[in-house]
Parts: structure tokens; sequence; C-alpha cells
């Protein structure tokens, strides 16, 4: 489930339950600030039900690289927009390594801002991986205000 902050974006949290119980929880950020769901390449992810429609842990994208769970379109709150091109992912080189520059690298509370994706901590999101894959993973991301 990923929790929006609607005060701070940036110090929002995905949490990762099974049977009720929270098994992990991580902070995590989606957009540069705006809580406009429909603004896409900026705006915050819509509340809703995603469809997790790939995980890859050498995933190799324009923007995205490494570890990255890809979801499916959804459309924003106001209906206007169909939001795209969405996925869970840090900062990193496909290997999962850090680079020396941005966008391979992770530097700290400016990482947490995104084009809309949900963006983690390098650890944070290797971490997750690990726990899915001993867990199972989910269909489905809960996005919630």
């Amino acid at each position: 489930m990923f929790d929006k902050n609607p005060k701070h974006p940036d110090r929002s949290t995905l949490i990762l339950r099974r049977g009720g119980e929270r098994q992990a929880r991580y902070r995590a950020g989606s957009g540069d600030g705006s809580t406009d769901d429909c603004a896409a390449g900026r705006g915050w992810l819509p509340d809703g039900e995603w469809r997790i429609v790939l995980k890859d842990r050498r995933f190799k994208g324009g923007k995205v690289r490494g570890y990255g769970i890809q979801l499916g379109d959804m459309r924003c709150a106001g209906g206007g927009a169909v939001r795209t091109g969405m996925f869970v992912h840090s900062e990193m080189h496909r290997d999962g390594g850090q680079g020396d520059t941005e966008p391979r690298r992770w530097d700290g509370e400016a990482d947490y801002l995104s084009d809309g994706c949900v963006k983690l901590r390098p650890d944070d999101i290797k971490d997750l991986f690990r726990r899915l894959d001993a867990l199972g993973w989910p269909e489905r991301l809960h996005v919630v205000p």
C-alpha cells in the first residue's frame, strides 16, 4: 500500500502488509511536490488499485534502471489524463549499483522527488524485492490519500 502524504508528497510511505500484518514500512516519494494526480511528469500517483505488470531487478528504461516495479496505466481522479509509464523504483544502474552522477546515484532528500513514480532508497527497494520474493508478489498496489 502506498500511503500519500498531502503535506509532504516526498515523505509518503510504502507499506508491505500480509494477512493484515505490517511486514515492512519504507519512506517513499511520488511526484515533484505537486498533489495534482493528473499532472503527467510531475504530479503524484493517482489513488486506486494499480495493476503490477512487471517486476525486474535489471530493468533498462530511459529513466528507470535496476530494480523496478512497473504499474499498469490508470486514469487520474479528475478523469482527464491517463497516467502511463509509472513505476516503483530508485536511482541506480541496471545492475543495482550506484553511479557517480545523477540520475544513477542516490544523494538524499531531493531524490525522493520524481516525475510521478513512487521512489524508494536503493536499499529499501532491494529489501522490498527480497521480502516479496519470500512472501509472494501481489497483483496490485493499493494507493490511498
